[in-house]
């Protein structure tokens, strides 16, 4: 199951089903959302961790054997993919940055989680696919739209026509991740320590190029020129000026 842990600035999205590799049921996608609004509403939070409980594996993907069962029924396929899309896009959608911190294996749509995140670190033994290929089944546009940002098209269609797993080091030559580590708590903390302002403009402001804008508009030009009135820029001023370090 899926629970939400808080220290400090960072919160931790937990994926605790170790005994089936954190194969992920239809209550589980539906328990992302509200604990992603959770910690996105929580002014003490300035980043999420999407993790696991346990190495081992960062999530074997959607629950197949649940699938299976329920594959036949329309009613229950619609409220599957709705929960999926869901909390894939609630996750890409979040305003705080957000870190996967991959342990072993990320199959499926555990690695659609983990591309829904702003940052990928992953561990040396960490292994990435994405397998419909293997099962007939077709990924999702948005997944593959996260995929294809990530890795650039030709790398997507070879994910996707070969379904195989990808090591560590693979996977951060070709983008699929951002870094190799063991712990994911230093990146978390030095983002959480600058301005949440700008974390916060910043990853909308990607999310727009990502979206296909490629020039400024009036609320884009409003967000630069307003930054210079908020609090976050009048503390960042200060503390340069008095050389130390700034407290947002």
């Amino acid at each position: 199951m899926l629970r939400l842990e808080t220290q400090g600035a960072v919160a931790h999205l937990i994926i605790d089903r170790a005994a089936k590799r954190n194969a992920i049921t239809q209550e589980m996608w539906e328990q992302f959302p509200p604990l992603i609004a959770q910690a996105m509403t929580d002014d003490a939070v300035r980043v999420m961790i999407l993790r696991a409980a346990e190495p081992g594996a960062f999530s074997a993907g959607a629950d197949i054997a649940e699938f299976g069962t329920g594959a036949t029924d329309p009613a229950w396929r619609a409220a599957n993919q709705a929960a999926i899309a869901r909390a894939q896009i609630e996750l890409t959608l979040a305003p705080k940055p957000v870190i996967a911190f991959i342990e072993g294996d990320c199959v499926g749509g555990g690695c659609g989680l983990a591309l829904a995140c702003d940052l990928r670190v992953a561990t040396a033994n960490a292994r990435l696919g994405i397998t419909p290929a293997k099962l007939g089944l077709v990924y999702s546009l948005h997944d593959t739209k996260l995929l294809v940002d990530a890795v650039g098209p030709s790398q997507a269609k070879r994910i996707l026509f070969t379904a195989g797993l990808i090591d560590a080091d693979e996977a951060l030559r070709i983008g699929l991740i951002d870094m190799l580590g063991d712990d994911p708590i230093p990146l978390a903390e030095t983002i959480a320590a600058n301005s949440p302002h700008t974390a916060r403009e910043a990853k909308a402001m990607v999310r727009r190029i990502l979206n296909g804008q490629a020039h400024d508009d009036a609320t884009t030009s409003a967000l630069f020129a307003d930054a210079f009135i908020q609090p976050d820029f009048e503390e960042g001023v200060s503390a340069f000026l008095a050389k130390r370090k700034p407290v947002f």
